[in-house]
């Protein structure tokens, strides 16, 4: 995997761009608590949909996706080769887990990763999201679809685009994902988990 300085500077960049908080970020600009201190105390977009409602949680969810989106995009309209437009892809998932803004803490990444893969691999994106949504609906836990439409990840990656660099994206995506999630699975197990349109207090 050979990556010029250029290649770098976008994932920089990525990174960056995936740290800024969005949840955090809209939270304060109307005026509404700190997710990082209500319900589960998570930057994203469940949390902040919880606590502040949907306004502030779908700007979050837009803010979230799109940072993810962006940079996919980029690095698909930018680069050929397929090392160099994951590992951009994957910067802004890394900058949202671990935000050099938050003390290199950060959300659980999902809607993200969904913005990378959608910037990256349109099909794959939508088909992930539409086990998200159909996991969400028939369930009504966030993290069951998020665990779901990532559990699936490396599947779908395997029957539609198998090639080793991007079934590696998916399984480090999807890896990363699930260890995020520890919490919400050990809950889910005891049935304990929060449902959307409950609130956690």
């Amino acid at each position: 995997m050979d990556l010029s300085g250029l290649t770098w500077a976008f994932v920089l960049v990525g990174y960056l761009l995936g740290a800024v908080p969005f949840g955090v970020v809209i939270s304060r600009i109307m005026g509404l608590p700190d997710p990082r201190t209500v319900g589960s105390k998570n930057v994203g977009f469940t949390n902040v949909l919880r606590v502040s409602g949907k306004t502030a949680g779908i700007l979050t969810l837009i803010g979230d996706m799109g940072k993810g989106w962006v940079m996919g995009y980029a690095g698909s309209s930018w680069y050929q080769t397929e090392w160099a437009v994951l590992v951009i892809a994957l910067a802004p998932f890394l900058g949202h887990l671990f935000s050099p803004f938050l003390r290199f803490k950060g959300g659980k990444g999902v809607a993200t990763a969904l913005g990378s893969v959608l910037g990256v691999a349109p099909m794959i994106g939508l088909l992930l999201l539409f086990v998200w949504i159909s996991a969400v609906a028939l369930w009504r836990y966030s993290s069951g679809g998020a665990l779901s439409a990532f559990g699936c990840f490396p599947i779908i990656a395997a029957l539609i685009h198998p090639t080793g660099p991007f079934l590696l994206f998916s399984i480090l995506v999807s890896g990363l994902i699930v260890v995020k999630h520890k919490g919400n699975i050990t809950r889910l197990l005891q049935g304990t988990e929060t449902k959307i349109g409950q609130r956690k207090v």
